[in-house]
């Protein structure tokens, strides 16, 4: 069950990069809406965030890249922004992911670096869905906005696109991909930590203390020494003979 919920993971990031690659290259963010006098126009135009498509009638589409970044609105030009940096975050949390599964040679046997790896992974998930989320919803708001707006013209007003709910899956996808990765983690974790106490408690109960002996001895007095007399040494030793103070410690000892 770990190992599935692992490649899961994997594969809903990777469908998750997926999707963010689709989203930010379709030029289906804003899309002609056939209202009013527009219904009878027999082309229709399509808004990207890196090109503008005009489609005919018999399904023939002409694209054109834009001139320059400055003729988008804000929120396209947001957009481009945000969801370039999506597509970075879901990569590398991809590549994290990866590295931070169980079954990885990556980092050894070291568990702890595999369970950083993994958590980053899946914080960078989280990242990456709030940057396909916000500009998808940012765009959609404003062409609702300007749809009802009573004071745009028919011919420019616009409607939803495929790539805003590609770009509303993704996110979901993205979502529940970090939240699986750092759920995982927290079991991981959980059980490293409960591994680490188990060693430690065999560690204090199973090694006997260490006890230190001390070897004491007991000089004993020589013949030549007079114990009556401390301050008398013998004539034949060429050692200090032991003192009678020195005898009666060792003696108590």
């Amino acid at each position: 069950m770990q190992a599935k919920s692992e490649i899961l993971a994997l594969v809903l990031g990777a469908l998750g990069l997926c999707g963010t690659i689709v989203t930010t290259c379709l030029p289906h963010w804003r899309v002609s809406a056939f209202i009013g006098a527009n219904i009878i126009v027999m082309e229709e135009l399509l808004e990207g965030l890196w090109m503008n498509c005009y489609r005919q009638a018999n399904i023939n589409i002409q694209c054109k890249v834009y001139d320059s970044l400055l003729i988008l609105p804000p929120e396209l030009q947001a957009a481009r922004g945000l969801m370039c940096v999506s597509i970075v975050l879901a990569f590398i949390s991809l590549l994290l992911t990866g590295f931070g599964i169980q079954k990885s040679s990556c980092c050894g046997d070291n568990l702890k670096s595999k369970n950083i790896t993994y958590a980053l992974g899946g914080i960078l998930f989280l990242l990456s869905f709030l940057t396909t989320l916000i500009p998808v919803s940012w765009v959609a708001h404003t062409v609702i906005s300007n749809f009802y707006n009573p004071t745009t013209l028919d011919a420019q007003k616009r409607e939803l696109g495929l790539s805003l709910f590609i770009g509303w899956a993704t996110s979901g996808v993205l979502l529940i991909t970090g939240i699986i990765v750092l759920f995982r983690y927290s079991k991981r974790s959980a059980k490293e930590d409960q591994r680490y106490i188990e060693a430690y408690h065999m560690a204090v109960y199973t090694d006997p203390p260490t006890v230190q002996t001390y070897q004491v001895t007991l000089f004993q007095p020589n013949r030549n020494c007079d114990t009556r007399d401390p301050d008398k040494k013998s004539s034949t030793d060429s050692h200090t003979c032991v003192t009678c103070e020195t005898l009666k410690a060792n003696q108590n000892i």
